[in-house]
């Protein structure tokens, strides 16, 4: 284990098979790994922070890849725990950033056996920021239990929380994720949220301003809200909101891109930027991701994204 971890994230990790024709023509695929907590925590480390996560990993064939690979990357694996029951996999094809095909393989598979037992209040205490989603709730009941117990040690020793609902409607349904989320936003400081999905599903709010004004007072400090319909994010912290544009609207592959986001965020937030210049930097590193193809394979590293923040183009 890392002497000091900054951000702890929960939840799954899928075997990722991509195309850039369609399914049903694609005579290969080429392999990676995926999953929205696992790219938030790889877009952090990416950019300088000590990560940890938790999952369970399927003791099959694709064991080794998921454990060889993170620690190459140097996540901190010393949570991750083996289950009998396969590891998950998603089929992802793009023809163009408007025609993408995903079909996912997720049910009963080795981080669905994720539990209470497996948050180790010791690890806990060691983070700075402890992070997790509503894809992860969406697991099991045991998953689901796993994450509030991980919260409440966080809040009990006086630690950071940060969650994202990150609502699709392909993986849960809507009273599903609403349930999840009334389950852990009152123990949640930092929220990232999106008018697309999470908002217009989650809450019946009139307006971002409003949406904010309720999360505040409610008790969540940090709120940020992705608007693609006005190109950018709102953050707000401490009775303000600002609006910092996308970095890009010259994506190539949007996935994943708001887990990249978020751990962009998580990261600058432990290394002493604001709300607001985290949101910034994070923008960069969104905008960065999607430029290339693949969850995670095209998370950038640190100097480029320095190079693009500094440069004045955040």
């Amino acid at each position: 284990m890392q002497d000091k971890i900054d951000i702890v994230t929960i939840g799954e990790a899928l075997i990722e098979l991509s195309a850039d024709t369609k399914l049903s023509s694609a005579d290969c695929m080429t392999k990676y790994y995926g999953g929205d907590a696992l790219a938030t925590a790889i877009a952090a480390l990416r950019s300088g922070s000590n990560v940890g996560f938790i999952t369970k990993v399927g003791n099959d064939s694709f064991k080794e890849f998921l454990l060889q690979s993170w620690q190459a990357e140097g996540l901190d694996i010393s949570q991750i725990k083996l289950a009998d029951e396969p590891n998950g996999l998603y089929f992802i094809a793009r023809e163009s950033l408007n025609e993408k095909e995903i079909v996912y393989y997720r049910r009963k598979i080795a981080p669905s056996k994720l539990s209470v037992d497996d948050i180790s209040e010791d690890y806990i205490k060691n983070s700075k920021i402890v992070y997790s989603s509503g894809i992860t709730q969406s697991l099991s009941l045991s998953a689901k239990e796993a994450v509030k117990k991980a919260f409440l040690l966080a809040k009990e020793n006086s630690l950071y929380t940060a969650y994202d609902p990150n609502y699709y409607s392909q993986i849960m349904n809507s009273d599903d994720a609403k349930e999840n989320f009334n389950d852990i936003i009152s123990t949640t400081d930092i929220l990232f949220m999106s008018t697309k999905h999470d908002t217009v599903n989650l809450l019946e709010v009139d307006s971002v301003e409003n949406t904010i004004k309720k999360l505040w007072d409610g008790g969540v400090s940090v709120i940020v809200i992705k608007d693609s319909e006005k190109g950018g994010y709102y953050t707000g912290y401490n009775g303000n909101v600002l609006f910092t544009d996308f970095y890009t609207r010259e994506v190539i592959d949007t996935t994943s891109s708001g887990d990249a986001f978020n751990g962009g965020f998580l990261h600058a937030l432990t290394h002493g930027y604001t709300p607001f210049e985290a949101a910034s930097y994070a923008s960069v590193v969104a905008g960065l991701q999607a430029k290339g193809i693949g969850a995670i394979k095209s998370i950038p590293y640190k100097e480029e994204i320095l190079a693009a923040y500094k440069g004045g183009q955040a």
